[in-house]
């Protein structure tokens, strides 16, 4: 990647994160269910302009938007397009690996619940990473796959650990989502991308490994580099997983689209998109999107977006609302 161009562009919030599922109904019932999550709006898209911002011609798309604690997701079906399952043997230092962290209150409880649905597990049993890790010793977590093969973390924070608003009182089981965590192929590479181009701050540094990290992650002698950013406005952030140990897993495949299983897309909002899409231009950032789409549907999230790859192909949508 070149030298960035300075500017002032600025993430200032992830507003929702989008997965594509093979079928909403089934989707919407785990994530309600299992995890808690609150159905806010059920639609059904179509036209030019998300055609050209998802770069899948035609598209129908059922968009399911759901709602834990402050966050929202939204499961996207391609009505009329039939995408390609994940791969079955993914694992979590391929290169296409993302994940969402769901704040739950307590482990134990929330682990027996999330247990009586049918999940495919990837941990072997929450895992408390060890007390000598200055950046997340105490925390407890479980990784697993919903319905579609899409990577899924609980995560509880000790006192000392996480963000103010994961300790308030709270009767609730599963909180919110803290984090999406993607798998990377070279740390200095990213954080040119998320921290210079896109205005993201590094919020967290750590070494995960030992014999905890591998029964997380269900890989032999896992080592992984986490680096944690966060927008702006804080919220939702994102974790780098460089993978030291057992190296770097597969690429993401170049054909893929947004119709495919594995897409997820992290929705940013920026505060001036036109200048954002100008600078990654400058910098040889992949588009998705052939331009800034203008939305004036009532139906639309956003007044503007423009959907680019992260240098290892996570799909990041920028918005303007």
């Amino acid at each position: 990647m070149n030298t960035p161009t300075r500017s002032n562009v600025q993430g200032q919030r992830i507003r929702a994160i989008g997965l594509t599922v093979t079928n909403c109904d089934r989707s919407l019932n785990f994530y309600t269910q299992a995890l808690l999550f609150e159905l806010v709006s059920d639609i059904t898209i179509e036209g030019q302009n998300y055609s050209d911002l998802q770069d899948v011609t035609g598209a129908k798309i059922r968009i399911v938007t759901l709602r834990l604690g402050d966050e929202f997701i939204q499961l996207m079906e391609y009505l009329n397009v039939e995408g390609k399952p994940i791969p079955s043997d993914s694992q979590s230092n391929d290169l296409w690996f993302q994940h969402l962290a769901i704040v739950v209150s307590d482990m134990d409880r929330a682990y027996t619940h999330l247990r009586s649905f049918p999940i495919e597990p990837i941990s072997v049993a929450p895992q408390t990473i060890l007390s000598g890790n200055e950046a997340s010793g105490g925390v407890r977590a479980f990784k697993f796959k919903d319905p579609d093969g899409h990577d899924l973390e609980l995560i509880w924070f000790p006192p000392d650990k996480g963000q103010d608003k994961w300790h308030q009182k709270s009767e609730r089981l599963f909180l919110g989502i803290d984090h999406s965590a993607i798998a990377v192929s070279n740390t200095e590479q990213s954080l040119d991308f998320y921290c210079d181009l896109l205005g993201m701050q590094i919020d967290s540094r750590s070494l995960n490994w030992r014999a905890t990290q591998t029964r997380l992650d269900n890989l032999p002698g896992a080592e992984v580099r986490i680096t944690g950013l966060r927008p702006v406005q804080e919220g939702v952030g994102i974790e780098l997983l460089d993978y030291i140990l057992p190296g770097k897993g597969r690429t993401m495949a170049s054909d893929w689209k947004s119709c495919d299983i594995a897409h997820m897309q992290i929705e940013l909002v920026v505060n001036d998109i036109e200048q954002a899409v100008e600078i990654l231009r400058q910098n040889g950032v992949q588009f998705v999107s052939p331009r800034v789409v203008q939305f004036t549907d009532s139906a639309s999230f956003y007044h503007q977006g423009c959907l680019v790859k992260d240098p290892d192909g996570h799909a990041i949508l920028l918005i303007a609302e």
